[in-house]
């Protein structure tokens, strides 16, 4: 089994982003399943979802426009979704979410 991590991080303002809602889901047989929802601490972290993932694919949903609004910025992006795939058992996947008004990205962390 897995383990999966995350934080975000505002890069206009150079600080992590608290209170951002982000959902995990798991596709099972064509449709996709919540397993858990959290927000990020004052420094921009959620940790580990569940206790295990199996291999399979899974999707991360920040919800960055509640974000924005709360901190009186307009943004193009109501969400940031990253879909990723758990090939094997084992290992921990850290996916954090760089954001800011107008863009965001992401990339396996350790």
């Amino acid at each position: 089994m897995s383990q999966l991590s995350t934080h975000v991080l505002d890069t206009a303002l150079g600080k992590p982003a608290a209170d951002v809602v982000i959902r995990l889901e798991q596709l099972i047989d064509g449709r996709w399943e919540a397993l858990a929802q959290g927000a990020t601490d004052a420094d921009g972290r959620l940790k580990a979802f569940c206790e295990d993932l199996a291999c399979g694919q899974y999707r991360l949903t920040a919800e960055i426009g509640l974000y924005f609004a709360v901190t009186q910025r307009e943004t193009l992006y109501p969400t940031a979704q990253i879909d990723f795939v758990i090939p094997q058992n084992g290992g921990h996947y850290h996916l954090p979410f760089l954001i800011s008004p107008w863009s965001w990205s992401t990339y396996l962390g350790s």
